[in-house]
């Protein structure tokens, strides 16, 4: 017999574990079920394999020539066990971005790296990156080609930005699944990239997915984002996000 939790009715209002009854000392069997049946979405949003084709298809859609490249994790297992080999690119990538780096540097390049939800990534990354493109046309933004980074962590950036000659870079990338979102994708973006950057020379919107941080809005905040970061030249701590006050006017 479970009693009725007087929290029940907050259940309606967040994804959060709250309200979930009791039986005797334990949680009731379909809370019980529901919490494993979480932890192995997130377990399998780890370990998919992003179908970076199928991004990369729908980039072309729109008119972009999308570059790829792997870090110096070799492999999945590699990748989770050694972050600092995400960080990094293989051998011989930067290359394969110089090549396709625009002649005298552009404003802005766009990395997808699969990161720690490839589900994420191919829910949501091209169509903010489609959004993002519309919200940013008639500014005079010059774009280098979208990379798709395979394998790869957040600083993995700077080594791609430096390559490309971009002013800044905006990394998407899947994050850290939690027990009842395993498909959130994070934005972080970085005036000046290059190795050595810290997460406080990053701005990062987060939570990108339906039920969290929808994509249309995201698209509209890292506009505001990018526009200041190019005016004033600053990302991170000394960038406040002043995008909602905007909004407001």
């Amino acid at each position: 017999m479970t009693p009725a939790d007087p929290w029940a009715p907050l259940r309606a209002l967040t994804a959060a574990r709250i309200a979930l009854g009791r039986a005797g000392s334990s949680l009731p069997t379909q809370a019980h079920l529901a919490f494993q049946l979480a932890h192995a979405q997130a377990r399998d949003a780890v370990h998919h394999v992003a179908d970076l084709d199928a991004i990369a298809a729908a980039l072309q859609a729109g008119g972009a020539a999308p570059v790829r490249v792997d870090s110096a994790a070799p492999d999945r297992g590699t990748y989770l066990l050694r972050p600092d080999l995400g960080r990094r690119l293989a051998e011989g990538a930067s290359a394969v971005l110089a090549a396709a780096a625009p002649p005298g540097g552009v404003d802005l390049a766009v990395v997808i790296a699969d990161g720690l939800s490839g589900v994420a990534v191919e829910r949501h990354a091209a169509p903010l990156v489609q959004l993002l493109s519309r919200a940013l046309a008639g500014d005079g933004w010059t774009l280098a080609p979208p990379v798709l980074a395979r394998q790869g962590r957040v600083a993995l950036g700077d080594a791609i930005g430096v390559a490309l000659g971009a002013r800044l870079v905006l990394v998407l990338i899947g994050e850290r699944p939690g027990l009842s979102a395993a498909d959130s994708l994070g934005a972080y973006l970085t005036h000046d990239p290059r190795p050595g950057r810290t997460d406080a020379d990053r701005n990062c919107v987060s939570n990108i997915r339906p039920d969290g941080l929808p994509v249309p809005a995201a698209a509209r905040k890292l506009a505001w984002l990018l526009a200041e970061a190019r005016r004033r030249c600053i990302t991170g701590v000394t960038l406040k996000d002043d995008s909602d006050a905007t909004l407001l006017r």
